[in-house]
């Protein structure tokens, strides 16, 4: 066998936002029985809706699949304000499994159009989380802000009365060229108390960014349509390494490997860690295997439940 150096980043996977959603999801099963719906899949990944599928989740589009007297669960990635209010109207009892750190940049949009402000918003069109933001402030109050080349070009009627957020996903490094494009164009403009990126986001792409060169070959575990999944393999391909987005080991094409003597490996951030062993286990099968865990960072944060299963 080929001997193959694998440098696996860490931290990688699930992060406290989504590990709260699924356990959301696991005891309202437990406390309410099958089934239960959720409104869109509960984070980007496969493996984790179909595991949730299996146990008696019923994933839905739109509030009206979900029968009355049935209980609902809003997934992690936040939902316009309209949402709970048509769950409640309804009389279905429903449970809150936005991230906390998407539902604070929901506050501060909130409070920057309290102080009258124009926002400014960071992020991908058509994302969930771009979605839920927007939803809830008034319409016409936001307007979105995808590359550098819209930061050039936007127009605004009040310069002196501006915000930007940002979606909790992003490129650490794109959404800081962004954002010195809007200071440098309004320098009144104000910026979130925080970093809006979430602190998940950061960690796994500084720890991509600290195996990526001495890779010839990256592997990103994650769904396509996952934002934080994707930039994950932006970063690595910046850093010149060969970077490829799998859902599983079954989606990894062998030939990525001819003349690459070391592969880096992580996981977004709604990837479960059993995919990454799935993937090690493929490569040990194939080639001799020298493995090394490179930690840039260590991760303890956690979220509250909501109360109505917190008890």
């Amino acid at each position: 066998m080929t001997d193959l150096k694998v440098l696996v980043a860490a931290p990688r996977g699930f992060c406290a936002g989504v590990d709260r959603a699924i356990h959301i999801v696991e005891l309202a099963l437990e406390r309410y029985g099958v089934p239960v719906y959720v409104r869109h899949e509960i984070v980007h990944n496969k493996h984790v809706v179909d595991s949730l599928r299996a146990k008696g989740a019923i994933f839905v589009k739109e509030l009206d699949e979900v029968p009355d007297g049935a209980t609902v669960i809003f997934s992690a990635h936040g939902v316009p304000k309209t949402v709970p209010q048509a769950a409640t109207l309804r009389g279905l009892g429903w449970l809150d499994a936005t991230c906390p750190l998407v539902s604070k940049v929901h506050r501060q949009a909130e409070r920057m159009v309290e102080a009258g402000r124009h926002i400014l918003f960071v992020g991908h069109a058509g994302h969930p989380e771009v979605i839920g933001t927007f939803g809830q402030v008034p319409e016409g109050v936001m307007t979105l802000v995808e590359t550098v080349e819209d930061a050039e070009n936007v127009t605004v009627s009040d310069p002196d009365n501006l915000g930007f957020l940002t979606q909790t996903t992003l490129s650490v490094d794109d959404t800081a060229e962004i954002v010195a494009t809007l200071r440098r164009r309004f320098p009144n403009i104000a910026g979130p108390r925080g970093e809006d990126i979430c602190y998940a986001t950061s960690n796994r792409q500084a720890a991509v960014k600290a195996i990526a060169a001495d890779c010839d070959l990256m592997l990103v575990i994650g769904a396509e349509y996952s934002s934080n999944s994707q930039r994950l393999r932006e970063v690595a391909e910046r850093e010149g390494a060969k970077a490829h987005l799998i859902q599983t080991a079954a989606a990894i094409d062998w030939s990525w490997f001819d003349g690459v003597q070391t592969v880096g490996l992580t996981a977004g951030a709604s990837a479960p860690e059993v995919l990454v062993q799935e993937v090690l286990a493929a490569m040990r099968a194939r080639f001799d295997l020298t493995i090394e865990e490179v930690t840039t960072a260590v991760e303890e944060v956690t979220f509250k439940l909501p109360r109505e299963l917190a008890a």
